[in-house]
């Protein structure tokens, strides 16, 4: 209610009345359309929040079922999620109401809606948020089990994202930056001010293992923040020249909300200093209660200030003609992809090099603590894991990831180094089985980090996806199901979709490296053979794929790759460059398949060696029992075949 009541005093003095001359949508559809978003916004960061708590911060039971505090917070997600869900609904109609500059009473006809959704991007993604908010409050209502809440926490954290996708950040130049750091500000925005109202709850009725769940949500909340401060400062350097903070009304929103995230700032260390410590030594909830719900009603404000800032005229800096290339893509190309282009015209992917400059540490942070125990971790899984890293990062943020989005061919050199060369690699890096031996044991108490990632290997899900079938389905048919099917086509025109075609390159690649290569402990184990067939069995369908390329005469995306090509003086020829993509896809199977070939010679190798130690350790142990016994079995064998006298 804060929220909404601060974004809609914010909006009557920074958003414009009518103007003469053009359709107004009237005083309801002015003020109210930030009111809802900010308690839509809010409903949202709570049932994050809730979820959070339910699936992370508080225990479970140990027959796997939620204990009372995690069942107090999924009721409380679900009657939170009902007014995530209701808000975000009703933002549809005032959506289209200020879009088209009608009254809301008048586009509230399921013909007039019909019709102006699909072509509204924020009137989709409200609707898509509702749809998810629905099913978010439904599972809460019946979920018991603590994996039911893991997952409704990523539909949660899901719906959050369409948000992301539309107002200032998804239009304009720069647009794949904006976009990617909303991405970051609004998940770590929901899981902080919602964690620390769970948090809140929790503690107003003296729940169990408080001192465990505020040290947990201490951690994430600093990581929050930080997260918050620096996609924040991105985004506003992005949409308003540095000349125009303090001369228009963005600007000084913009600044608004940095100071109150700065005062977040102040508040959260002395939570960690005086209220943390206080509740993990003696138990004292008092402190924690008082200024935690300070903190709760600033990040309320902060959100209000957010929803009026999405409804503020961008300034004059983000008014100025943009081209073809910069409208639909975000930059410009200066010219076609040259050698010099493509290695050092670069533009930092800020969601993927972000993951891979962060895993790259962690990673090298878990070594380093093996080690300082005394423990040994083999320097190539170390090499092929920051090398499956690098080639992320090159594919998304190197010339071949600027240009991917441009052109089909740069595209499939990204597609296939991200869905067929990194996976290999990561998976050889073995990170679950390094996070297995470096974090803590839980014993007898709560579960922790490492039981949750034994709990993701040994899930019925993750069975699923590690069968051999599945997985050989889900690695070739994404290749037919995007490019064949108009999904690709209906993607390109949007940057979010880049990122989840990217992520789902990752992923599927994962899934159908780990129970061939890897090194970690999968849910289902291949024998050597099995490993190599299910490898050659996936060869005959990729090629196929490259050669139905090689050989089409319809341009795929052609409509999208056409209007593009107006403001490129040096666009290539459309089937040409299809028909190049296509060679690449057929002939970038062969270094895959090289490094899967050698990655089983060696484990074959190895597991040959570790076999023959073992066999030679238990010899030792009990005097060669076996060979003597072998011995004595071929010295009667030959006593009995003796010819009789």
């Amino acid at each position: 209610m804060l929220a909404g009541v601060v974004a809609t005093v914010l909006a009557s003095v920074t958003v414009p009345g009518a103007i003469p001359g053009l359709p107004d949508a009237g005083a309801l559809t002015r003020l109210g359309l930030p009111a809802v978003r900010a308690v839509a916004e809010g409903a949202a960061a709570l049932t994050v929040g809730f979820l959070l708590f339910a699936a992370f911060l508080a225990p479970p039971e140990r027959n796997g079922y939620v204990d009372v505090a995690g069942y107090a917070a999924l009721r409380s997600a679900t009657w939170v999620a009902v007014v995530w869900a209701v808000g975000s609904a009703l933002l549809v109609p005032l959506t289209v109401a200020d879009a088209v500059g009608r009254p809301v009473g008048e586009v509230l006809d399921l013909g007039v809606l019909a019709k102006a959704v699909p072509n509204l991007n924020q009137a989709e993604g409200w609707l898509l948020t509702a749809g998810l908010a629905v099913l978010v409050a439904v599972g809460c209502r019946l979920a018991l089990s603590w994996g039911w809440t893991v997952v409704l926490l990523a539909v949660a954290v899901g719906g959050v994202l369409p948000l992301a996708a539309t107002g200032h950040s998804s239009a304009g130049g720069s647009h794949d930056v904006a976009t990617n750091s909303m991405l970051y500000h609004l998940v770590a925005a929901s899981l902080w001010v919602g964690g620390l109202a769970a948090l809140l709850a929790h503690g107003r009725r003296t729940g169990p293992h408080l001192g465990l769940v505020v040290r947990r949500f201490s951690r994430l909340a600093l990581v929050c923040w930080v997260a918050m401060a620096a996609s924040g400062v991105v985004n506003a350097l992005v949409r308003t020249p540095l000349g125009e903070l303090l001369t228009s009304d963005y600007g000084r929103l913009a600044l608004a909300k940095v100071a109150a995230l700065l005062a977040l700032g102040v508040i959260g260390y002395w939570q960690r200093e005086r209220s943390v410590r206080a509740v993990v030594s003696s138990g004292d909830r008092s402190s924690l209660v008082r200024l935690g719900t300070g903190e709760v009603l600033l990040m309320l404000g902060t959100i209000g200030l957010a929803a009026a800032l999405a409804r503020t005229p961008p300034t004059s800096g983000e008014a100025r003609e943009l081209s073809i290339t910069a409208a639909l893509l975000g930059y410009d190309l200066e010219g076609p992809p040259t050698l010099l282009r493509v290695l050092l015209g670069w533009r930092f992917d800020l969601v993927y090099g972000t993951a891979a400059l962060v895993a790259a540490v962690l990673y090298l942070l878990g070594v380093r603590r093996l080690r300082r125990r005394g423990d040994r971790w083999p320097l190539g899984r170390t090499i092929a894991w920051l090398l499956g890293w690098a080639v992320v990062l090159v594919a998304t943020s190197s010339g071949i990831g600027r240009y991917a989005p441009a052109m089909f061919s740069m595209h499939m050199v990204s597609h296939m180094m991200l869905s067929m060369l990194a996976p290999a690699l990561l998976v050889l890096g073995g990170a679950l089985t390094l996070a297995l031996r470096a974090l803590p044991v839980a014993g007898g108490g709560p579960p922790g980090p490492r039981e949750w990632l034994l709990a993701l290997v040994r899930s019925p899900l993750a069975r699923v996806l590690t069968h051999p079938v599945v997985a050989l389905v889900l690695f070739v048919g994404s290749f037919y199901g995007l490019y064949f099917s108009g999904l690709f086509e209906a993607a390109l025109a949007d940057h979010w979709a880049h990122l989840a075609m990217n992520a789902h390159f990752l992923l599927v690649g994962y899934i159908f490296y780990w129970p061939v290569i890897g090194v970690d402990p999968a849910p289902r184990r291949l024998p050597p053979l099995g490993r190599l067939a299910m490898v050659f069995a996936s060869l005959p369908f990729h090629a196929f794929f490259g050669i139905i390329l090689m050989s089409s005469q319809t341009v795929i995306a052609g409509d999208f790759y056409r209007l593009l090509a107006q403001g490129l003086p040096w666009a290539p020829n459309l089937l040409a460059d299809q028909r190049l993509g296509g060679g690449l896809a057929w002939a970038s199977g062969e270094l895959p398949l090289l490094v899967v070939l050698i990655a089983l010679l060696i484990q074959w190798a190895s597991a040959d060696e570790r076999a023959g130690r073992r066999s030679d350790r238990r010899a030792e142990a009990d005097g060669d029992a076996d060979l003597a016994a072998y011995n004595e079995m071929l010295r009667r064998l030959a006593e009995r075949a003796k010819p009789r006298a």
